[in-house]
């Protein structure tokens, strides 16, 4: 966001919010986007583990997910052990992940990889990011096919769908599986914040707007947070029983701030140990052939402008 993005930005918000919670949440805008220039001017931004550094042969990525709130929700699920391993990412956001993570260094690697994923940013592929998408041996773009409109985002299912098929269909060397939860939009803000029921359209980041602005407490957005992240992993849960790997990794390409620094959501660059500390959680798989998958890829083209409204409804900017 340029300052005159900024300025126009802070203008519609005085006149969504009020002066008095429009100014907070552009003030809060302010110190993200001056915290963003610092960082990366200054070179604060360069510690990170490339995935290909790591042994896995199955890499789930929850997006946003904290170490902290895997630790609080692991004796949910039997999967999940006692303690939580954690390594430094790459990036605080996806759009750093994708594009330090994937590089020239690693092309053998990445010819080898099957990804499929709900994140719209591998659109970028070949464009701001050097390795182009037939550089790998399927790039399953999900979020093109699946899209929910009234939902503002892509449900775990259709993910978790592909990723089955792919693996009992191409066996690759690698496969990630890039799910957007627990990233919002959180449709359990409806019964925690019934006033700001809006949020389950995604509404260009609103929930981070009504944060900073005051207007829903970091409780309740917590706690839809790990609403999310209990959908994803059930979902998770149900990959691992359908596919066959040695080495199957629950991690994130970045974490989530919910007021840490006086930052909201994720920023680029930003070395925030919640944003950049992220789970690693090693497992193996075992295919049972029990579930099988109703989802099949689809060719559909996407418009530059849906693509946007995409990002806008995922809240970025």
């Amino acid at each position: 966001m340029t300052f005159q993005d900024w300025v126009q930005d802070s203008k519609n918000k005085i006149y969504a919010y009020g002066p008095r919670r429009g100014v907070r949440s552009a003030a809060f805008d302010f110190w993200g986007g001056f915290a963003r220039r610092f960082c990366h001017t200054f070179s604060l931004d360069t510690e990170g583990t490339p995935i290909y550094e790591r042994e896995w042969d199955v890499l789930v990525l929850l997006d946003t997910c904290r170490v902290d709130a895997l630790k609080s929700v692991r004796d949910e699920y039997g999967f999940l052990p006692d303690t939580i391993p954690s390594f430094t990412s790459l990036g605080s956001t996806s759009w750093e992940w994708m594009h330090d993570n994937f590089t020239e260094e690693y092309r053998d690697e990445i010819s080898r990889t099957a990804y499929v994923t709900a994140n719209p940013h591998t659109r970028r592929f070949g464009d701001e990011f050097s390795i182009p998408p037939n550089a790998f041996e399927l790039l399953d773009e999900v979020w093109k096919y699946e899209w929910d409109d009234e939902f503002s985002g892509n449900p775990p299912r259709p993910v978790t769908d592909r990723a089955i098929d792919v693996m009992r269909e191409r066996d690759p060397d690698w496969l990630i599986v890039h799910y957007m939860q627990p990233h919002a939009p959180y449709p359990a803000l409806d019964e925690y914040a019934p006033e700001s029921a809006r949020l389950l359209k995604g509404d260009d980041g609103a929930v981070w707007d009504l944060l900073q602005s005051g207007d829903l407490t970091v409780t309740d957005a917590w706690q839809a947070y790990l609403d999310n992240l209990r959908w994803v992993l059930d979902d998770v849960e149900l990959l691992r029983s359908n596919v066959d790997a040695d080495t199957f990794v629950v991690s994130s390409d970045h974490g989530e701030a919910f007021g840490e620094w006086g930052l909201y959501g994720h920023y680029r660059h930003v070395p925030l140990s919640v944003l950049k500390t992220v789970p690693w959680v090693e497992l193996s798989a075992t295919d049972s052939g029990e579930y099988e998958p109703y989802v099949e890829p689809q060719e559909v083209h996407v418009t530059d402008d849906e693509v946007e409204q995409r990002l806008s409804a995922l809240g970025y900017r």
